[in-house]
């Protein structure tokens, strides 16, 4: 018999590094997205919002050298700016005495506003003194609601949804 001229097994070229297998490009696409994610919900968390800016208010007002009437005043100021940053002008800027309690009420959720110590930011122009434990408890009734408001996502008015 005669022999048949065969050759080895031949092995094929060992895989090249590029182009890499679509589950590399896959895992690249999600790495990108997440940094993405990742860089605008930093940039978001970080950004100026009128509650955080008035907190930072309410601190210098509390440790500012001002009597108690000063910081009554500026404590009024203060809650009507952060209102007017709110909801829309037509709405807050004309409010004055209960309904402009009750507005901080309503969109506080805390009803202190409509008792007398919330009547102390409505008062205070007019009190020749204004008690200092007082002025205490309003600085926290208002740190309280500023808190809380900054917790809620802004809430869109029909006023303002344009």
């Amino acid at each position: 018999m005669e022999e048949l001229p065969l050759r080895d097994i031949h092995l094929p070229d060992p895989i090249g590094d590029w182009p890499p297998a679509i589950g590399w490009w896959l895992v690249l696409a999600l790495l990108v997205s997440l940094g993405v994610g990742l860089s605008l919900w930093l940039r978001h968390q970080r950004r100026e919002t009128p509650v955080k800016h008035a907190l930072r208010q309410l601190a210098v007002i509390e440790t500012a050298d001002l009597d108690t009437r000063e910081k009554l005043q500026a404590l009024a100021v203060l809650m009507k700016r952060v209102a007017l940053s709110l909801d829309s002008r037509e709405t807050v800027a004309g409010m004055a005495g209960r309904d402009w309690l009750a507005w901080l009420a309503s969109r506080t959720g805390d009803l202190r506003f409509e008792q007398p110590l919330g009547r102390l930011l409505i008062e205070a122009p007019f009190r020749p003194q204004a008690d200092a434990a007082a002025l205490q408890e309003l600085l926290v009734l208002c740190r309280d609601s500023l808190t809380a408001l900054g917790g809620a996502r802004k809430r869109i008015t029909p006023d303002r949804a344009q």
